[in-house]
């Protein structure tokens, strides 16, 4: 089983009180997604940021792959899916082992890819992080997500409705089956942003970690 590394901010404060993990989108690596933690540091000053580079070396051009995309097929994306799962679900554990913290101080970040990834491995964790944020992504598997999941975090998820790449659709639908599996979702979309990150979604993820961390922690 491959092993992720990856780059990390440690918590400004100087002491890991939370972990949010990062995983960046297809043909990115985990420099992408690590340059959102000096943003979020002033809202989470106790979190250290981690975003671990997928583990397959991307098919076409640059970076890095969590499973290879030849086309949107919703068999296909789940077949890589189920195998970066084991994956992504290990290094979570590893992460947590080393900052000495459980679910209760942990968030999942994803975008695109990444996205996909931290909705499915985080939704089927023995334990539930305390929030889920997905930009740009989509959801897998959104039939058989009721009788699999495990836990049910909040999710807050963010799309533009000009991304050309997974159209702001599968966010509706995303956020319509899990909110059908019974999950405390909610939708951002940004206006004339293709697929990509703007600053107001920058800034709603931000509260909505921060948020979502201090309510674990009453």
């Amino acid at each position: 089983m491959a092993i992720l590394t990856g780059p990390s901010v440690p918590a400004a404060s100087g002491k890991a009180e939370q972990l949010v993990i990062l995983a960046h989108g297809y043909g990115a690596d985990g420099n992408d997604l690590i340059s959102l933690a000096p943003y979020w540091q002033k809202l989470l000053p106790n979190a250290a940021f981690i975003a671990p580079n997928a583990p397959e070396r991307c098919d076409v051009g640059f970076g890095y792959q969590w499973f290879p995309i030849s086309r949107l097929d919703p068999d296909e994306i789940m077949r890589g899916i189920l195998g970066a799962a084991p994956v992504f679900d290990r290094f979570i554990d590893e992460e947590l082992e080393r900052h000495g913290l459980d679910e209760s101080r942990l968030a999942l970040v994803g975008f695109s890819q990444g996205t996909m990834m931290s909705l499915h491995v985080g939704l089927r964790r023995r334990k539930a992080p305390v929030a889920i944020l997905g930009y740009s992504g989509a959801l897998a598997g959104g039939e058989r997500l009721e009788a699999e999941m495990t836990c049910r975090p909040p999710v807050f998820l963010i799309h533009g409705d000009m991304d050309d790449l997974l159209p702001v659709s599968r966010m509706h639908d995303a956020a319509e089956a899990l909110g059908a599996a019974g999950l405390a979702v909610r939708w951002h979309v940004s206006r004339g942003l293709g697929h990509g990150i703007d600053p107001e979604g920058l800034d709603l993820g931000g509260q909505f970690l921060m948020d979502a961390f201090a309510a674990a922690a009453v």
